[in-house]
């Protein structure tokens, strides 16, 4: 049973990572964790995993997300907790870089490109009755 604050493979449509026992990957690879050393509860923290897990929804589940995939998707959720910082700092009033902003927000645009920004629906269909029963036959 997963652990508050901890995301299971069935949470992000997700079977088993890799082949080997649970007991001999990371906590990371088995995604009981998002980031090492970090307790997962604080509002940078969960709002990280917030992104990220919608982003992977938006590729249609992490079935469908290459390893290198994921790892974009992990830097575009960093980077994306960054600006939203430095915009609230802004909104309170307070000075920011305006050029690290515009290099954040480009770099991000960069990043959202290779991962892909049109969403991929997940096949929900159910099959119809005489499907199953063709399988039967």
């Amino acid at each position: 049973m997963a652990r508050k604050n901890e995301i299971t493979g069935d949470e992000l449509g997700r079977g088993q990572v890799a082949p080997r026992p649970r007991g001999t990957r990371s906590r990371i690879t088995n995604l009981s964790k998002m980031l090492p050393d970090v307790d997962g509860r604080s509002t940078i923290a969960r709002r990280y995993r917030d992104i990220f897990i919608a982003i992977v929804a938006d590729q249609g589940g992490i079935d469908q997300c290459s390893e290198s995939r994921l790892q974009l998707i992990r830097r575009f959720s960093a980077a994306a907790v960054l600006a939203e910082t430095m915009e609230a700092k802004l909104a309170n009033g307070e000075q920011i870089d305006v050029g690290e902003h515009a290099l954040l927000t480009s770099t991000m645009v960069r990043v959202a490109q290779r991962i892909g920004v049109d969403r991929v629906p997940r096949d929900v269909s159910s099959p119809s009755l005489a499907d199953i029963l063709r399988e039967e036959q």
